[in-house]
């Protein structure tokens, strides 16, 4: 009996072992093209389910696909309704892995195992270690059924477990809520879906009480884009719980044409005769494609609905550029270049809410203002990839002198707002330190902090003006204020050196203290960097 135990839990381990290096090679393999999958192919929910079951089959994970999704949505990159078409191609894509155990190789298990060590252990190449890594986890996925297969075999013997199979096949529903229960504690849909096609395999089963089983396991792959929502935008909650609605009715659906779905599958057995691993794959298959046939049309129902069951204030933020359409590079240089200044005072927008959430960050300490400010902080980096981009293709266009001057002062600003948004994540990153360390500020130094972060907000939100409108006396106060921002840097310093002589002020506060009086020093300089492309007669 001990035997048999270790056999079936060092085969999950060894399951989910091969299946997590299976995904994370061919995911090294695949490299950026699957951030770049999703996030230009969603542009309408069926590009949504086509990308979605392509990054799931690279990745051997719907679990993965969609805690990417719950990502990118929380992150402002993807909608809720681009969101929903990728959840369902997750749903399709993950049975992939079922087919791929229908194939029931597993007596060559150790020669791939073999053959996938070799490439990890004597190749210096990233490219091949990546499919040996790839490699190496088909064949351990394999190794974990056969140990699982031969620890499940006694099971069709056993009267308890007999009678329970025949509970199963009256009752669906407790196959469903067995199905369920064992994807939550194992965390893999693919596991649960290996044990169910080696039980089926072994006779333990009969096809009346695995299909249900097949129901449940959809049911309970939810829990970790749920546990990836926890603390998420209300956005990114409304993603993960449309994955729960959407698999919840998919099982309900298929429980009410049980039958005639069971029927089916027979067909499908005896007329491709399939074996008996192969045959769970197909059920598993027809009814994740079925599933999502009958609800795609209904992507927007389904949107209303999560909205009105999750309620809340969606605040994300939009990484994706607003005005860069590359059809004014080809029409008219000089228009492009209006395009791209509208795109930098929105970056220059953006930056200022992320100070402000900062700010409120180390006042209130609520990590709502940092999720926020660090979502700001990414659509920056990405604003300023997409920008610059932008630019470069505009500099490949003949222009005159005074686009010329444009372009270059454009290019400058850009790259000084990138860097504020750098450095308001330095002091995020400060908070986060000195709240985990439980690090205390005295009152004066956080006074000191308000008094320096409200001007340093308010210098940068001038300087974006200033560029806006070319106003040269607004790009001189923001000067002043540089000036005022650089000698309270100083005075603060001075008053700290104080605080620590009078033993007021530990040593650990006193570098979180003096490194954010540092980072803001620098975004003024930065300020001041974007009111002098307005002084130079840079006419932007």
């Amino acid at each position: 009996m001990q035997t048999l135990l270790f056999n079936f839990v060092g085969g999950i381990g060894i399951f989910l072992l091969g299946i997590k290096f299976m995904g994370d090679g061919l995911q090294k393999t695949a490299g950026d093209r699957l951030r770049d999958i999703l996030d230009k192919f969603t542009s309408n929910p069926f590009l949504g389910v086509l990308s979605g079951i392509i990054v799931t089959i690279l990745i051997q994970s719907s679990s993965g696909t969609t805690v990417l999704t719950v990502a990118f949505v929380n992150a402002g990159f993807m909608t809720l309704r681009q969101a929903i078409g990728v959840i369902m191609g997750a749903n399709v894509g993950t049975t992939v892995t079922a087919f791929i155990i229908g194939f029931n190789i597993g007596e060559y298990a150790l020669p791939i195992i073999a053959i996938g060590s070799f490439m990890l252990f004597f190749s210096d190449k990233e490219k091949v270690n990546a499919v040996g890594q790839a490699v190496f986890g088909f064949g351990a996925l394999f190794l974990g059924l056969d140990l699982m297969g031969t620890a499940m075999k006694p099971l069709s013997t056993l009267d308890s477990f007999h009678e329970l199979t025949l509970n199963m096949s009256s009752n669906p529903i407790l196959g469903v809520v067995i199905g369920t229960v064992l994807t939550l504690v194992v965390q893999s849909s693919s596991a649960t879906i290996g044990i169910l096609q080696g039980l089926y395999a072994e006779g333990a089963m009969s096809l009346n009480a695995a299909i249900p089983v097949l129901f449940g396991d959809n049911i309970g792959t939810t829990i970790t884009a749920i546990l990836a929502a926890l603390g998420a935008s209300v956005a990114a909650k409304r993603a993960a719980f449309t994955h729960v609605i959407f698999n919840l009715l998919g099982a309900a659906i298929f429980l009410i044409l049980l039958n005639p779905f069971i029927g089916f599958v027979e067909y499908l057995q005896s007329s491709l005769s399939l074996n008996p691993q192969m045959t769970l794959a197909f059920a598993h298959g027809s009814f994740n494609i079925a599933n999502t046939a009958i609800q795609f049309p209904f992507i927007g129902a389904l949107a209303w609905l999560v909205v009105k069951m999750v309620p809340g204030e969606d605040v994300t933020v939009e990484y994706k550029p607003k005005h860069l359409d590359p059809i004014f590079i080809q029409q008219s240089s000089t228009v492009a270049l209006a395009q791209a200044k509208s795109e930098v005072i929105r970056m220059g927008e953006y930056a200022v809410n992320g100070l402000e959430e900062t700010s409120l960050y180390i006042t209130t300490e609520n990590p709502k203002h940092s999720e926020l400010a660090q979502q700001i902080e990414g659509a920056l980096n990405n604003l300023d990839r997409a920008i610059t981009d932008y630019l470069v293709a505009i500099a490949g266009r003949t222009m005159s002198e005074s686009d010329s001057t444009k372009h270059s002062a454009l290019m400058d600003s850009v790259r000084d707002i990138e860097r504020i948004g750098d450095h308001f994540e330095n002091i995020i990153e400060l908070t986060d330190y000195k709240i985990s360390n439980k690090i205390s500020l005295t009152e004066d130094a956080h006074e000191d902090l308000n008094t320096m972060f409200d001007l340093t907000i308010l210098t940068v939100a001038q300087a974006v003006k200033a560029l806006e409108t070319m106003d040269r006396k607004e790009a001189m106060i923001v000067i002043q204020k540089e000036d005022q921002i650089d000698k309270m840097e100083r005075a603060y310093r001075k008053k700290h050196i104080i605080r620590m002589n009078e033993s007021r002020c530990t040593g650990s506060a006193g570098i979180v203290f003096v490194d954010m009086l540092s980072n803001l020093e620098r975004i003024g300089d930065h300020a001041v960097n974007i009111a002098e492309e307005v002084l130079g007669d840079k006419k932007v």
